[in-house]
């Protein structure tokens, strides 16, 4: 650091002592000029007998600042595309269907099915937009094909431990009651496993659904009424433990057994889950969890296997809301609209709980 000099120099500090900020602001500009910066500013105390009479002063740092660099040239625009092996410019790769479809998280199975199918053979060669909407309507019409969507009127809801089993029984109770105006009662089995009946018993009070404790009635007490049954766990592992219930609903002739999935399972647990509740005779599909899952285009997998009927898709915790609507139309949207990302298609807004097969 040095006094001002005749010829100050760029990057060296200078100290000025002054009694005013206005004083520092003159000398600063005729001494250094426009380019200097304060650094730091500060008090000098008088010491000694001059301080009874000297007024305070201030110590003022200042550098002038290098002149910053000239803007670099801009770099020139990208090029179509990576040079090929001849130095030729190659177009930009473009999206197929089947690159989209695999982004949603459909597997190479289920893509093979597409493929199989008849309007496939158009689709690639066709622009993206209208390849999506013909993957759309081709599911569509596969769904209207396979399911006659019977109503339910005696049915069991299965499932592991943890996977929302009578949360969902609950959703469906409430769509039932709500939506279609059926009455009807449910019964809690209990093996040699317990079977906590969490909010079920609370939630049918208010519904004006009784909930009874086997031995119960096991048949309808109203006519076009419904009797569901709610069953412990079922093992994934062990197919001797699922022993009793299995007895249980041949026992009792309960033909509709719902099975229900926990949707944010991966792959190997969701499977395993799965056999396991088709060699209990399950005929209908739930999945539940699907707010934790980003990704839809892996449940293809089970609803074209085509042995199970989808009932619906549970997005949340709320015992009479977070469903979706139409499963077929509504796992199109979401598959499309995840692979399409960068299209204008979203995805749709959950609704409340129906049958896969109700039409509204």
């Amino acid at each position: 650091m040095s006094e001002a000099s005749s010829s100050p120099s760029a990057g060296t500090c200078y100290r000025f002592v002054v009694a005013s900020a206005e004083e520092a602001a003159t000398l600063i500009r005729e001494r250094l000029g426009p380019e200097a910066r304060v650094l730091s500013v500060r008090n000098v105390e008088t010491t000694g007998l001059r301080s009874l009479w000297a007024s305070p002063r201030l110590e003022v740092i200042a550098r002038i600042d290098p002149p910053a660099p000239s803007p670099a040239a801009p770099p020139p625009p990208p090029a179509a595309g990576p040079l090929g092996g001849d130095g030729s410019r190659r177009p930009p790769p473009t999206r197929s269907l089947s690159d989209l479809l695999r982004r949603s998280g459909l597997s190479e199975v289920a893509l093979g099915r597409l493929q199989a199918a008849p309007f496939w053979a158009g689709s690639e060669a066709a622009p993206l937009h209208r390849a999506l909407v013909g993957a759309g309507e081709h599911l569509r019409r596969e769904a209207d094909r396979r399911w006659a969507g019977a109503p339910l009127t005696r049915a069991a809801f299965i499932g592991a431990p943890g996977v929302g089993r009578t949360t969902a029984l609950c959703k469906w109770l409430g769509a039932e009651v709500f939506r279609r105006g059926r009455l009807g009662h449910v019964v809690t089995v209990e093996f040699d496993r317990p079977n906590p009946t969490g909010p079920l018993p609370v939630f049918g009070e208010a519904l004006g659904v009784p909930v009874a404790r086997f031995p119960a009635r096991t048949q309808p007490a109203v006519a076009g009424g419904f009797v569901y049954f709610d069953l412990p766990g079922i093992s994934v592992s062990d197919p001797a433990e699922n022993a009793a219930l299995s007895e249980f609903l041949a026992r009792e002739g309960i033909s509709q057994r719902i099975l229900v999935l926990n949707a944010a399972y991966d792959h190997s647990a969701l499977r395993a889950a799965y056999s396991a509740g088709r060699a209990l005779g399950a005929t209908h599909l739930v999945f539940t969890h699907l707010d934790e899952v980003p990704q839809w285009g892996r449940l293809w997998d089970y609803l074209f296997d085509g042995a199970l009927e989808p009932l619906f898709f549970a997005t949340g915790p709320s015992l009479t809301g977070d469903c979706e609507q139409d499963v077929f139309g509504e796992l199109v949207r979401r598959t499309l609209a995840f692979g399409a990302a960068a299209a204008d298609a979203a995805p749709g807004e959950p609704g409340e709980c129906m049958a896969a097969s109700d039409n509204p």
